[in-house]
């Protein structure tokens, strides 16, 4: 086999375990040195190899590596830019390829969701009608948890540990305020269209620690009524209730209930602010006193609290790239085969990307409770695994230490910019 470069790049939100991917695959190569010789980054995700602003990892030593298993964020810097059709944006696909021959670029490892899926497959494609030899491998990431042929995505078990953990803690607040303060507590989660990060807000209570919890998911229609007689019934009984509300939300006629008007660069419709307008809404109808809070980029970026699962298993899609493609295997995503429950095991097999690209995967009705409001135990069988296990960063006069690295680009080899 003719040793060739390889290609990383991040793509889409970041996550608190993304740069244990980048790790996967950094230090897996470096143990095949004799068929892969540098591994490129590109700066930003795909923009990088687009402009051919490329980031030699060799630079950085095998310390700094291997912190970036306990970093968070994207090390390479992400983007949100999506390529579109082979017909239609053909002029972008080939600049990549010029840029890969250029630099002899023989692996692709696209780290991102459903859009990088495609973006992966598309890039795979292309280098195959132009008779380009490149094996393009899709590693998965998203906090959304919506690839579909994979059990889980790696990044949604440390969001899920976060936005439980939060809940939990903030409802023991609002409890020892609620007699003559506080009543409601809001908390507005991630979640475009599925609600796996909602539901995992429903990990804060159990058995052992009760809490009065409504959850809010875009799988189920926004019910006014409905949802006041619950907010009603849980205070009155409880003296207080806490709310998990994705972002997500639908109405009636099916409108995203945040949508602010504006679109990202994927074309999805920009959303925040549900949190703030359901409780506005029980301060209106029921005149509780309330607090509310958007989890935002903290429940994607708190490392400190990330899932040992979701570690291991950043880590181990990424080392799985590279062996998948020194296997020869092309046009395919490393999925997380869950193959016990209890106790829980799982694998990683090669799925095919053609099945994963512009699919998505939904939060199962079994996993909501009849009245639209909890989480099923089946919920709980599926999500609890996922947080499980602490793997602190280490911390240093109180804060947590992270890695930057050095990113030193390499020369460029073409004499014509590329515009994006």
């Amino acid at each position: 086999m003719k040793k060739r470069n390889a290609f990383y790049a991040q793509s889409g939100g970041v996550t608190a375990v993304i740069n244990a991917s980048a790790a996967g695959v950094i230090e897996t190569a470096r143990k095949h040195q004799d068929k892969i010789g540098k591994v490129i980054a590109g700066r930003n995700g795909i923009i990088g190899a687009l402009t051919e602003d490329l980031i030699d990892t060799g630079r950085d030593s095998a310390t700094a590596i291997a912190a970036l298993k306990h970093t968070p964020s994207g090390a390479f810097g992400s983007c949100r830019y999506k390529l579109k059709g082979l017909a239609e944006s053909r002029a972008q696909y080939e600049r990549l390829i010029d840029v890969f021959r250029a630099h002899d670029i023989g692996y692709f490892f696209y780290n991102g969701g459903n859009d990088s899926a495609d973006t992966c497959l598309k890039v795979s494609q292309i280098a195959d009608r132009l008779n380009y030899p490149l094996q393009a491998i899709h590693i998965p990431k998203t906090v959304d948890n919506d690839l579909v042929l994979t059990d889980n995505c790696p990044g949604f078990g440390s969001v899920a540990k976060y936005v439980a953990t939060s809940m939990r803690e903030a409802a023991f607040d609002v409890a020892s305020m609620a007699k003559t303060s506080t009543k409601i507590f809001v908390m507005e989660v991630m979640g475009r269209h599925a609600g796996w990060i909602t539901a995992a807000v429903g990990l804060a209570e159990d058995k052992k620690t009760p809490i009065p919890l409504l959850l809010l998911f875009p799988e189920v229609v926004f019910d006014e009524a409905k949802f006041l007689r619950a907010v009603r019934e849980k205070t009155e009984r409880f003296g207080y209730c806490c709310i998990g509300v994705s972002e997500g939300l639908r109405d009636a006629s099916g409108k995203l209930m945040a949508e602010t008007g504006t679109r990202d660069a994927f074309g999805h419709a920009q959303l925040g602010g549900i949190g703030p307008q359901i409780a506005q809404l029980i301060r209106e109808k029921l005149n509780y006193k309330y607090h509310w809070a958007v989890a935002d980029y903290l429940q994607r970026a708190a490392r400190h609290i990330a899932s040992k699962t979701d570690l291991e298993q950043s880590y181990a899609v990424g080392k799985a790239a590279v062996q998948f493609a020194l296997g020869g295997h092309n046009a395919i995503m490393p999925a997380i085969i869950r193959t016990s429950d209890v106790p829980y095991r799982w694998k990683i097999k090669a799925a095919p990307l053609a099945k994963i690209a512009n699919h998505e995967k939904m939060l199962p009705k079994t996993y909501i409770t009849r009245d639209g409001f909890g989480i099923t135990d089946k919920a709980r069988a599926y999500l609890t695994p996922l947080i499980r296990g602490e793997t602190p960063p280490p911390f240093k006069n109180g804060v947590p230490q992270y890695v930057r690295l050095k990113n030193i680009p390499l020369p460029k080899k073409l004499d014509m910019d590329f515009a994006i």
